[in-house]
This record gives C-alpha cells, structure tokens and sequence, in this order.
C-alpha cells in the first residue's frame, strides 16, 4: 500500500500535543510541534512528498481535518490523535468513513504505560502504528507513504 497519486500527506496532531516541548518532556521529549513539523517538512522534501501540518485541541476539528483530507484527495495521513486515541470512536470513524491510508503515530510507547493508554479506537482503521520512537515515528510514516 504506497501513496496514491497525490503526493502530499496530512499530519494531524490532536490534544495538547500544542504544548510539545514543554508538557511532560520526560515522556514527550524537548522539542516542540514547530519543530516536529519543520523536520517532517524537510525530510518529505527529501522523499518527494509535500506536507500539510495540522493540530487542534478539539475532537470535530480533527474529523474536519480528515474530511478535508479526503475532499482534497490527500494521499495519505499521518495522525497522533494525543488521547482521543483511546476515546473517541468518531475519530475512528472518520477515518474508516474516507479510507484514507492512515498511520497512527504516538511519541510515547503507549502500550508500556498506564492501562487506559493501551487501548486504541484508532489503529483498527489504520495501515500501522508506530510508538515509543519519539519524533523519529513521523520520519518513519512519511517513509511509508513514500515507498
């Protein structure tokens, strides 16, 4: 399953994934959004692609995103959907609703940490999940779309 014909790819980013760099840098890590999102920029460059970058604290917006996405004809998503990962179901069904290739992403190992965090709504409806590796899971989407 590569990228279809568009090249570019939507990261999605959901709550408080905004304050990166500042939240729980033991968990999350250092660097910001901003800079997560300048060196995915730089390396879909790299790979051919182009990059769409979007991050909302709210559930619709995130469902908007991917509606739009999909009206756009993106070629594929990247998405952390932060905790809404293991809630919400509309999320979910947004993304089996278009059928868009779509990759969870998630900095933190969810599945090392607390119970709650080990159920996912989201990865059942999505080509892989990548966890654990920081920042480096969205290098390693974008891979994906370009292979």
């Amino acid at each position: 399953m590569s990228l279809s014909k568009n090249k570019t790819v939507c990261i999605i980013n959901g709550p408080n994934l905004n304050l990166l760099g500042k939240r729980e840098p033991e968990i999350y890590g250092k660097e910001t959004l901003d800079e997560i999102n300048l060196r995915a920029q730089q390396k879909a460059k790299t790979l051919g692609l182009e990059v769409v970058c979007k991050q909302s604290n709210h559930e619709g917006e995130l469902i908007s995103f991917i509606h739009e996405a999909f009206k756009n004809k993106i070629g594929g998503i990247i998405i952390n959907p932060g905790a809404y990962t293991h809630t919400s179901i509309a999320l979910r069904d947004a993304i089996a609703a278009t059928k868009l290739k779509t990759i969870e992403v998630h900095l933190s190992n969810i599945h090392a940490r607390e119970d709650f965090r080990h159920k996912s709504f989201i990865s059942p409806v999505c080509v892989g999940q990548i966890c654990g590796l920081g920042s480096f899971g969205y290098l390693l989407a974008l891979e994906y779309f370009a292979n």
